[in-house]
């Protein structure tokens, strides 16, 4: 039996839960749903169009990618408390060089620094910690910390959006500055009891598939891994470039961008909602059983969004896609632990966030290009939809050919 299944319900593993809550809700500072309300202040104060702020915006999101590749693998070296107040410290760094920008590439420089310690690294720390610190529960300990990060989106962009109306945006950026400050010490008090580097012994460690540990470079080599890119990048991907153009969506639609916004609250609680579910059910079942079919709502999702002629409409494929988005959070996440094992899962997971990152990168740059050349949202939404059956047929052949079950 492991420490984890030992201490499952003591203090000290509640307290490990509210760490990964925590780092999850703080990395919603460096979210395209946080970053996305300050767009039009942002496009105005350094005189950008729609596609050089992309471009910026792509520039800075690739370039965290390929970082994420190296610094992901430090949660195999430094304790959560550690290497987490560091990120949180970079990424409120982040947020003040927001506040200063003075010129183009400093703002290239913040959005860079912004998408790798809060998209990127401090969801990798939140979301490795709860894989390795609990393995009965695996699942229940992910779709909790995600709770954070839910409740960031949910919260943050119609707290500053109000705020906004009174004070000036490079303002409001200290404000967040000073809020992931304030996360360093509570994350220190909550793990004061942190399992250490050096307790993780080899029973503490779960094995992944032909019952071994795989290390970065064997899994990087794997032709599963390589079977789960398409999905990773291309969910990643449209996901993004929904809401990063989700005001020409609304124009194209002829509503009002407002109307459009009133339905994300909707999409936020389903989101939740197949957040706690997936991870209760992924504990009874497994992972690797359940993410070839997580996929599957996007069909349905950017079909509706293609030929959607009323909001009902709208609020019905967002609604699928937060069927995916919640379970993809709990579901592939931990999916990674059960096929390659924890002992290198930070430089693994390292890899698949970058995958990620990177598709959040080209999402909004390619789709807007793809406007401006005469391709609509409305026919990328449909090829979004075929795009998502070919990664299911992918993912389902690439798990039944690996997998035993």
């Amino acid at each position: 039996m492991t420490i984890t299944r030992r201490f499952e319900f003591s203090a000290d593993t509640i307290r490990w839960l509210l760490a990964g809550v925590l780092l999850a809700f703080m990395a919603s500072f460096g979210q395209t749903f946080f970053i996305s309300v300050f767009a039009g202040d942002i496009r105005q104060a350094f005189s950008l169009s729609h596609g050089e702020w992309g471009l910026i915006y792509t520039l800075g999101t690739a370039a965290s990618a390929i970082v994420m590749i190296w610094s992901g693998g430090l949660t195999d070296r430094f304790r959560v408390r550690v290497l987490g107040s560091a990120t949180l410290g970079c990424l409120a760094l982040a947020c003040l060089m927001m506040a200063w920008t003075p010129t183009v590439g400093v703002l290239l420089l913040a959005v860079f620094a912004l998408r790798l310690a809060g998209q990127g690294m401090t969801m990798q720390i939140a979301v490795v910690a709860m894989s390795r610190w609990f393995i009965a529960s695996r699942g229940k300990a992910i779709s909790v910390a995600n709770l954070g990060g839910n409740a960031g989106e949910a919260i943050l962009p119609l707290l500053f959006a109000a705020l906004m109306l009174h004070h000036e945006w490079k303002d409001l950026w200290l404000l967040a500055g000073a809020v992931v400050l304030f996360g360093i010490p509570v994350l220190l008090w909550l793990l004061a009891k942190e399992r250490t580097v050096q307790s993780w012994t080899e029973c503490d460690h779960s094995v992944g598939i032909a019952e071994r540990h795989w290390t970065r470079n064997q899994a990087f080599r794997h032709w599963l891994f390589w079977l789960m890119v398409p999905a990773l990048a291309g969910l990643a991907a449209f996901n993004t470039a929904f809401f990063f153009h989700q005001v020409h969506f609304a124009a194209i639609k002829n509503w009002q961008h407002v109307e459009l916004v009133a339905l994300f609250p909707g999409y936020i609680v389903t989101m939740v909602g197949a957040t706690i579910v997936s991870g209760w059910i992924m504990d009874k079942t497994s992972a690797v059983r359940l993410v070839p079919w997580i996929q599957l709502p996007m069909v349905v999702c950017f079909t509706l969004l293609a030929y959607a002629d009323t909001l009902i409409h709208a609020s019905l494929g967002l609604f699928f896609m937060a069927l995916t988005t919640g379970a993809n959070s709990v579901i592939t996440n931990a999916f990674w632990a059960e096929v390659y094992g924890t002992r290198h899962l930070g430089s693994i997971k390292a890899m698949a966030a970058a995958t990620i990152v990177f598709g959040s990168a080209v999402g909004p740059g390619v789709s807007g290009f793809l406007i401006d050349q005469g391709l609509g949202l409305e026919a990328q939404f449909r090829i979004g939809a075929i795009f998502f059956l070919f990664t299911t047929a992918l993912v389902r052949i690439g798990v039944t050919r690996a997998v035993k079950f």
